[in-house]
């Protein structure tokens, strides 16, 4: 017989969640605090905050079968499984109230389920080999907290571990929280006072699509919105290095002035300037990162929709995240092909 944990347990090892929903029967990871959830309108930014972008469980065992209970959803990604850091198995969601992987490698190694970027999780339990082992894993990997929008969120990602945030976080040797919120980077300052509480040993914030296509800021607004944000996070990140990350390339926006006079091009020298005017008061872990580096011009034939790269260009830009940002930003070198 198998034995069955309960998704509280404390062996089991929740990364990248900042909070949870325990039920009797379940437990549901969420990405802002839950209890605290009135705070952080509107319900698009808690319908995306419930949705686990980037959570694993993470535990180290001899198991050779890992299968989980869960309350069935409609619509979701798949759950991937990792074993020592390469890829085992992808196996969807949608309507089912089971997951199973089998066939894993003998002897104790390191599990990791990427549970689904897209689509709530509640697990109800999970399931080893009868009689195997269990223990907590310990990431001593640095933290990295990456901020933006749908496309940080990366619901079109082949799957949960194939975003670019994922793809980055495993080639660039991080423990990855993310914090893409599909429509909803607005440079919240309760945002802003969450991620300022989390241990970073690194930061990213990609802005400016979201409130482009909400006309959400204007001229007026925007540089302030940034230098506000960046503060609160300096309240106890005053030496972590920190990239702000202005729109990826898009191509109706780049001159086409949405309804408070923004273009992207515009967007982007205003982060430019943002970053400067904060460098020049003494800030010197502060660095700006041209979005086209990342997704540029050259890439459009990945971005189906002119605005979201597909799968393929999404695992393209985590591999460019590692080259223009992890490296010469973050001073890291990767760590994995």
């Amino acid at each position: 017989m198998p034995q069955t944990i309960r998704p509280d347990d404390p062996r089991l090892t929740w990364q990248g969640a900042i909070s949870f929903h325990d039920a009797d029967q379940w437990r549901m990871p969420w990405r802002i605090p839950y209890d605290d959830r009135s705070l952080y309108p509107p319900d698009a930014l808690r319908e995306r905050a419930a949705m686990p972008a980037g959570v694993r469980i993470s535990f180290r065992s001899d198991t050779e079968t890992v299968s989980g209970k869960v309350a069935p959803v409609e619509e979701s990604s798949p759950i991937d499984l990792y074993c020592n850091g390469k890829f085992h198995g992808s196996t969807a969601l949608e309507g089912q109230d089971r997951f199973e992987f089998d066939g894993l490698p003998g002897g104790e190694k390191l599990v990791e389920l990427w549970l689904p970027q897209h689509g709530e999780f509640r697990l109800c339990g999970l399931e080893l080999s009868d009689g195997a082992t269990l223990k907590s894993f310990d990431d001593q990997r640095p933290r990295w907290v990456a901020y933006g929008s749908s496309i940080t969120h990366c619901r079109t990602a082949a799957s949960p571990s194939l975003t670019w945030p994922a793809v980055a976080a495993r080639s660039g040797g991080f423990n990855l929280t993310c914090l893409g919120y599909g429509g909803g980077c607005h440079l919240e300052p309760m945002i802003a006072r969450m991620m300022r509480e989390l241990p970073a040993d690194y930061i990213s914030m990609k802005v400016g699509i979201n409130m482009y296509n909400a006309d959400s800021v204007g001229l007026r607004t925007f540089i302030p919105a940034i230098i506000g944000f960046v503060h609160i996070l300096r309240e106890r990140h005053p030496d972590t290095p920190l990239a702000v990350i202005s729109p990826i390339y898009s191509p109706p926006r780049e001159t086409t002035e949405n309804a408070v006079g923004f273009t992207l091009s515009a967007m982007r020298a205003e982060v430019a300037e943002a970053v400067a005017l904060m460098q020049g008061r003494g800030d010197r872990n502060l660095h700006y990162v041209d979005g086209t580096t990342l997704f540029g011009p050259d890439m459009v034939d990945m971005l189906p929709d002119d605005l979201h790269p597909d799968a393929e260009g999404y695992q393209a830009m985590g591999r460019n995240f590692v080259e223009k940002v992890a490296g010469p930003v973050f001073g890291r070198a990767p760590v994995m092909a």
